[in-house]
């Protein structure tokens, strides 16, 4: 895919690169997406609030929805509110410029959700490890939607940002 492929509004699907990567604290990455998304001022939030604006302060029919879907693809989600989790992922590191959430599993497919600061915007990306052939089978069955799912949450947004 090149970096034009997939151009939505403020949103763009891009190849995450070996810098992007290499920000995971998984021992492997079977999956991975990036995402930039324009907000004008990334530089007026830190990382972390920037994930707070893209995921709790969605609205509450889509915290839901993300919740319930997250839950029944087998990540351990913890119960939202807590300083040391984003809307029950767990904050693996936090600096200024990058977030990085983290997710164990029940099926072995731990996940990973990353936000980072760049000067044209705000760079979100998803790292999947899939240990077995069940995960293997249930991530290929639900990418598109997810590909889906992370533009929605980001143009909405996005949408709130220029607010």
């Amino acid at each position: 895919m090149t970096n034009t492929e997939a151009v939505e509004g403020r949103v763009r699907q891009i190849a995450p690169d070996a810098v992007v990567r290499s920000l995971s604290k998984l021992d492997r990455i079977d999956y991975a997406d990036a995402f930039v998304v324009d907000v004008g001022a990334p530089r007026s939030r830190r990382a972390e609030e920037w994930m707070r604006v893209v995921l709790e302060d969605a609205p509450a029919s889509v915290r839901l929805r993300l919740l319930s879907a997250w839950s029944a693809i087998g990540l351990k989600i913890s119960l939202p509110g807590s300083d040391r989790s984003v809307l029950g992922w767990q904050i693996r590191t936090s600096d200024g410029d990058v977030v990085l959430l983290g997710a164990d599993s029940r099926v072995g497919m731990p996940g990973e959700l990353l936000l980072q600061r760049q000067e044209s915007g705000l760079l979100f990306a998803t790292f999947v490890r899939q240990d077995n052939a069940i995960a293997q089978a249930l991530w290929s069955s639900i990418e598109s939607a997810h590909v889906r799912t992370v533009r929605s949450i980001l143009e909405m947004a996005s949408r709130r940002a220029a607010a």
